[in-house]
């Protein structure tokens, strides 16, 4: 309950360490399925990304809508990288929006909607 910025410390103990090892277990398999292995790769190129892997590309496409064409991935891929940006642009606003005044999006919409109908919008 409460801001949404105060949530992760209101998590049980316990949970923390399987969220991280879930994250870092995530992580290690993305590693392992695009960067030679160290002892494979020369000194001096350190971070090696194999010569298959596209960044990103991990082989998750459950529905089937990955482009075959490699322009039309590119442009998928560049749509998804702006909205992820918006949509951070966005929470990091709502996170302010909360540290300020102490109340969370919800209760926002709500007043506002109230407003508006009283001013009858």
């Amino acid at each position: 309950s409460g801001p949404a910025i105060t949530h992760f410390t209101q998590v049980p103990g316990g949970w923390d360490a399987f969220i991280i090892v879930f994250i870092g277990s995530a992580e290690a398999q993305r590693a392992q399925i695009g960067w030679v292995d160290p002892a494979d790769a020369s000194y001096d190129q350190p971070g090696l990304l194999r010569d298959d892997y596209y960044p990103g590309d991990i082989g998750f496409d459950p529905l089937g809508i990955k482009p075959e064409d490699p322009e039309e991935l590119d442009l998928m891929i560049t749509k998804e990288l702006q909205n992820g940006r918006l949509a951070m642009l966005a929470a990091a606003g709502f996170l302010a929006q909360e540290a300020v005044d102490g109340e969370g999006i919800l209760q926002h919409f709500q007043t506002a909607m109230i407003e508006s109908a009283d001013l009858g919008l």
